[in-house]
């Protein structure tokens, strides 16, 4: 029998933490709560965690510090940050650290255990597809190393957040084929809801900004007018 996943939560709103942990072990997981940021990082840098749920605006250490060092650590851990600041800036900030996804306060609880399922589907699968496909991937003048998780662009080290990752890797393995925002969330993000498509846009940007010479001529992710995008092949019409 498998072992439950075990999830760290880290928020100092009980009333928060109190629900969102009732939903999660309903769902079968190990719930540990931690309401401060000092003692948060400690639990994580113990280790064993399958998700890590993080607030930014925490006592002792800020949620984007904990990001940083979770992110500077040798085991990978899939976090979400949910936290009441909502603007853009935050949200790219976090996924810069390296987040797998944000949530904005309010929010609904249902959604965000959903998005924890979600996300640990994902990992699971990129996790066994690595296993299986442990060479390289090169397309494109791109070099993917799923087992690492590094990415090379014309010999040359990029640095990607892990949802960046993902969504290149993706493309990497379907070259040429083009899939819509909703296909995108659906495969990579590992969920269809409305609304959100906007969060593909804003990755597809960044992605073209580390892997194009010019990001306003892309040369390689192609937008298909109407459709969606795709991963140019050399031989393919980039015109």
């Amino acid at each position: 029998m498998d072992q439950p996943k075990r999830i760290l939560i880290v928020e100092d709103d009980m009333h928060i933490a109190d629900v969102l942990s009732l939903h999660l072990r309903d769902e079968r997981y190990q719930v540990v709560h931690s309401a401060d940021g000092a003692e948060g990082l400690w639990l994580l840098e113990r280790g064993g965690w399958d998700a890590l749920i993080l607030d930014l605006m925490l006592p002792g250490v800020d949620g984007l510090e904990i990001c940083r060092r979770a992110r500077a650590m040798t085991r990978y851990t899939p976090i979400i940050i949910m936290s009441a600041r909502s603007s853009e800036v935050h949200r790219i900030l976090g996924l810069e650290l390296g987040a797998d996804d944000y949530l904005a306060k309010p929010f609904s609880v249902l959604e965000l255990v959903a998005r924890v399922k979600a996300l640990l589907r994902r990992v699971n699968a990129v996790a066994k597809n690595s296993r299986i496909e442990s060479g390289r991937v090169e397309v494109a003048g791109i070099s993917i190393d799923p087992l690492s998780r590094e990415a090379w662009v014309d010999g040359a080290a990029i640095e990607l957040t892990p949802r960046e990752f993902d969504l290149l890797y993706f493309f990497a393995q379907h070259p040429d084929k083009v899939f819509s925002r909703m296909d995108l969330l659906n495969s990579v993000w590992g969920y269809r809801h409305k609304g959100y498509e906007h969060t593909v846009n804003t990755h597809i940007n960044r992605l073209r900004a580390k892997v194009e010479k010019d990001a306003a001529e892309p040369r390689r992710i192609l937008t298909v007018w109407g459709h969606g995008y795709k991963l140019a092949a050399p031989e393919s019409d980039a015109s």
